[in-house]
């Protein structure tokens, strides 16, 4: 019975450069000037993406495979769409204060605060009326699209 490879896939598997049996620790790639994203909300918006979101939102440009960073802004009372999506979010609130609603539940939050957001869950996130409100969000989104999943988002 003859082995087969399939390019593309099986192959990397018997290449001893990518898949080396042993634990010499080897940069997966060198480091360049993409891997710094130089004042990330004075470079502007993205309109087509902040307009999805019904706010700024500020992608930040690395060449990560796995995680995706956001920041984004709430003026005072503003709100989000309800949406979910098949990715987990990691909310960190860097100015502010607000609430964020999931599947129906309300948490508050202020400065100093992080939210877990679960794939799917149906949510939104609003400012209060004191001020506007500022946070990061970390996504697994990258990681689920380069694993060939469908990355989905569903607006309410």
């Amino acid at each position: 019975m003859k082995n087969t490879i399939i390019p593309g896939l099986s192959e990397s598997f018997v290449d001893v450069a990518k898949n080396r049996n042993s634990l010499e620790p080897r940069p997966s790639r060198m480091p360049d000037d993409s891997c710094v994203h130089r004042r990330v909300t004075d470079t502007g918006d993205n309109n087509e993406f902040s307009g999805q979101r019904g706010h700024p939102v500020f992608p930040i440009r690395l060449p990560s495979a796995s995680l995706s960073l956001s920041i984004g802004e709430l003026a005072a009372n503003a709100i989000t769409s309800n949406h979910r999506h098949a990715y987990e979010s990691l909310i960190y609130i860097i100015e502010g204060c607000g609430y964020t609603v999931m599947q129906g539940q309300r948490y508050e939050w202020q400065a100093g605060d992080a939210i877990y957001v679960p794939p799917w869950c149906w949510h939104q996130h609003g400012a209060s009326a004191e001020g506007p409100a500022q946070y990061i969000t970390a996504t697994n989104m990258p990681l689920l699209d380069n694993l060939g999943q469908t990355v989905l988002r569903q607006e309410e």
